[in-house]
């Protein structure tokens, strides 16, 4: 056991299990559990969700993947980082003018319909999920690493604590678990990165002519079709990633944490600072590990790739640095899980059980205490399915929440929010239609079926060709909500669409 990295572990739980005591004396109703009352500030909220969406992906599924397969691995920083641009333009303004608490919410200003907010929470459970398996997965892989424990054990640790901080803190804990942990890892990259540079006499043109012979792959380190050999495929997992974003429920309900559209907007033009930065950074971690730390002993350690950052700190820093940098992915780990449990909790608490099983009646503090008892099984469901999938990389487990979201809930959003003619029908259509899909196909993929043992869950062909559904899935989601609302006899009410108009636009009528 690496006693350093396990000291430093104790004191980020023990600094984030203080924040969600003080978050918990703050939490007395729904709002505060939500939306921590939509009392944060711009920058606040903007260091949140770069804490939110800098996640295991980022820092050990991108670096690995980076080391692995050269400029591939790149194109998951470019997609999350092109993705805020859609935010920004697209989401953040409407979200916050139209919605309360979740998803469903902004929907449902539009259609009031109790089946919009059951398919809404479904949707928003099924991505939280997805997006938590990886995070979960790096964590046990991290643990494991450092400490000895068995992923089952490792796992489980952090299933506990995400649980903690969510039952007791509420958005409050969240959010500020959230800003830490984005410091401590702009921090500890940018110092990573700062001594790689050093390594190669802080030159980017010598370090880029020297990758050409540090790695097996040669000169194709540094040139696309590594990893996708097919441009389909390539585009297939560039549309979910430059598009899943904005359907994100956990990044959607930032916006509800702060008190009007403007905040919103500046929220995310500074988070896009933060995570710009951040994933130019993550070329010299993937740069370095594959020099300094070599294939062999990065797959030796975990064979999707996901220990390949804090591999590199330990050969660049001994055994201080990647203690260190451990507990910084932990942190991380941390601070996204607990997120994602909250989004889960409050759509099956708000909208599920509030709005359809008690009709809206439903008391603050019987809504809280639905929300905690939901916190506890989302925790279980991931930790199960996370045991199931400790060999696959966490970006790409990412990649596949992204494209669900793209698929099954941007649809929603655009429609519902410039499409005048959009109904009831062609809501329920489009988040059938793409979470279906999308998942469908990820379970006929190369990812779950592959002839060669041992690289996928089960040996076999696949029948769908492409590791991410992007490509199919989220224009099947677009094109059932159209042809739903074209085909449905309902018509559309106009004067809603125009009362939805206004409140996006002015924020009218904002609480």
């Amino acid at each position: 056991m690496n006693t350093a990295a396990f000291s430093m572990f104790l004191v980020i739980v023990f600094v984030t299990l203080i924040i969600t005591y003080y978050a918990s004396k703050k939490t007395s109703n729904a709002s505060e559990f939500y939306t921590a009352g939509g009392g944060l500030t711009g920058w606040q909220n903007g260091m949140a969700i770069a804490g939110d969406y800098m996640s295991a992906a980022s820092f050990l599924g991108i670096a690995g993947a980076v080391a692995l397969t050269g400029f591939d691995g790149f194109f998951y920083s470019i997609g999350f980082l092109v993705a805020y641009l859609v935010v920004l333009y697209l989401v953040a303004e409407p979200m916050r003018n139209l919605g309360k608490y979740t998803f469903a919410d902004m929907i449902a200003v539009r259609f009031n319909a109790k089946k919009i907010r059951g398919f809404a929470a479904m949707n928003t459970i099924a991505i939280s999920i997805f997006y938590m398996i990886a995070q979960l997965v790096g964590a046990g892989a991290l643990i494991k690493l450092l400490l000895g424990l068995n992923y089952t054990t490792s796992v489980l640790i952090v299933g506990v604590l995400m649980t903690v901080y969510v039952i007791f803190g509420g958005m409050h804990a969240t959010s500020w678990v959230q800003i830490v942990k984005a410091v401590l890892l702009m921090g500890g990259t940018l110092l990573i990165s700062i001594i790689v540079l050093a390594k190669f006499n802080f030159s980017i043109t010598g370090m880029f002519d020297q990758m050409k012979t540090a790695t097996p792959l040669k000169e194709a380190f540094l040139n696309p079709g590594v990893k996708y050999k097919d441009g389909m495929d390539t585009l297939s997992l560039n549309m979910g990633l430059v598009l899943g974003t904005a359907g994100l429920p956990h990044i959607l309900v930032r916006f509800f944490t702060v008190r009007d559209a403007k905040t919103a907007r500046a929220s995310v033009v500074f988070a896009t600072w933060i995570i710009g930065i951040f994933y130019v950074m993550t070329i010299f971690l993937g740069f370095g590990a594959a020099a300094f730390v070599g294939t062999e002993k990065i797959t030796g350690a975990n064979a999707a790739g996901n220990m390949a950052a804090p591999l590199l700190a330990k050969a660049l820093g001994g055994n201080m640095l990647f203690a260190f940098i451990s507990a910084v992915a932990f942190a991380t780990i941390l601070a996204v899980v607990a997120g994602l449990v909250l989004t889960a909790a409050s759509a099956f608490s708000h909208d599920f059980y509030n709005e359809i099983l008690k009709k809206g009646k439903a008391t603050e503090a019987q809504q809280v205490r639905m929300a905690r008892y939901a916190s506890i099984g989302v925790s279980v469901l991931s930790i199960i399915l996370a045991l199931g999938a400790q060999s696959l990389n966490v970006a790409f487990l990412v990649s596949l929440a992204f494209a669900v979201a793209a698929s099954a809930n941007l649809p929603v959003i655009i429609y519902t929010i410039y499409w005048k003619r959009f109904n009831t029908t062609g809501a329920i259509w489009a988040m059938t239609v793409g979470l279906i899909s999308a998942v469908g196909l990820v379970l006929i993929s190369p990812n779950v079926f592959s002839p060669v043992e041992g690289a996928a869950i089960f040996v076999g062909d696949p029948i769908f060709p492409y590791t991410t559904p992007g490509i199919v899935s989220i224009p099947l989601g677009f094109l059932a909500g159209y042809l739903g609302t074209l085909f449905s006899s309902q018509k559309a009410d106009v004067k809603k669409y125009e009362e939805v108009l206004v409140k996006t636009n002015t924020g009218a009528g904002l609480g």
